[in-house]
């Protein structure tokens, strides 16, 4: 995770600085919180071919709905291996001959993951570091410090909901509900949209609907379970990231609309 460590801790550095240079203190937790929304805003930015990637391989995997139930209903009633065997096979083929993977939603996501780890990991050293003098990734030790002891609400920025900090812990107890209702809202409506996208009447059970349904309650439950371990800053973090990806999907749906033909 070394050189994702590094290249969020750049990005952060970077943003951290422009905001000062316009006039922005430096110790300021709101100068620090705008630089992670910095972060996400060019993660989320670079992403975007590959979010245009996603949407076409929905919009192939509804188209090809019909042909996949045509193929469950020609095994229907032939539960034996190898006719369970051979459906899947020729699912392989459909998916091939369509450009298409059941497991392409995920992709996104994916590619997310060690981003969201690397802050995770850089933020809760943060204290660490700053009581063994040192810096981490490209932040200085000064700015480590500064992070440190932001706060924004009255909440440090290295806080949560199981290590209050030096803050009001009332006050990180409340920042960090609201920010994880707001996040886990996000990514349920963010699924449900998905899944109308994708979906067609009477499709059958594939596993790109499976994976679907079992995503449209699992994540929101994972990080909202999570949040109480996430340091604020962390929460900001993905909070945005999911408001991101909802507004994506918003706009995406407006102008491709919700169920392309």
């Amino acid at each position: 995770m070394a050189p994702f460590q590094w290249l969020v801790s750049v990005i952060m550095v970077g943003f951290h600085e422009a905001l000062t240079a316009v006039g922005m203190p430096a110790a300021s937790g709101w100068t620090w919180t705008l630089a992670l929304i910095g972060l996400v805003v060019l993660i989320r930015a670079a992403l975007i071919p590959v979010f245009l990637k996603q949407l076409d391989a929905q919009d192939r995997m509804r188209l090809l709905h019909p042909e996949l139930q045509e193929l469950q209903e020609k095994y229907k009633g032939k539960p034996d291996q190898s006719s369970r065997q051979a459906m899947a096979q020729e699912q392989m083929a459909l998916y091939r001959k369509h450009g298409t993977n059941p497991f392409s939603a995920c992709l996104p996501l994916l590619i997310q993951v060690p981003f969201f780890l690397a802050v995770f990991q850089v933020l809760s050293g943060i204290s660490t570091h700053a009581r063994q003098g040192q810096g981490i990734g490209a932040m200085s030790h000064d700015q480590v410090v500064q992070f440190d002891q932001a706060a924004i609400f009255e909440a440090p920025l290295t806080s949560s909901v199981l290590h209050g900090g030096a803050g009001s812990q009332v006050s990180v107890v409340v920042l960090s509900v609201m920010m994880i209702l707001a996040m886990t809202a996000a990514q349920l409506v963010t699924q449900k949209r998905i899944m109308a996208r994708t979906a067609n009447p009477g499709a059958p059970d594939t596993p790109f609907l499976r994976q679907q349904k079992t995503l449209l309650y699992a994540l929101p439950l994972l990080f909202g379970a999570g949040g109480i371990y996430f340091p604020i800053g962390v929460l900001v973090y993905w909070t945005v990231t999911n408001l991101w990806t909802l507004v994506q999907q918003f706009i995406a749906g407006s102008r491709r609309g919700t169920r392309p033909s």
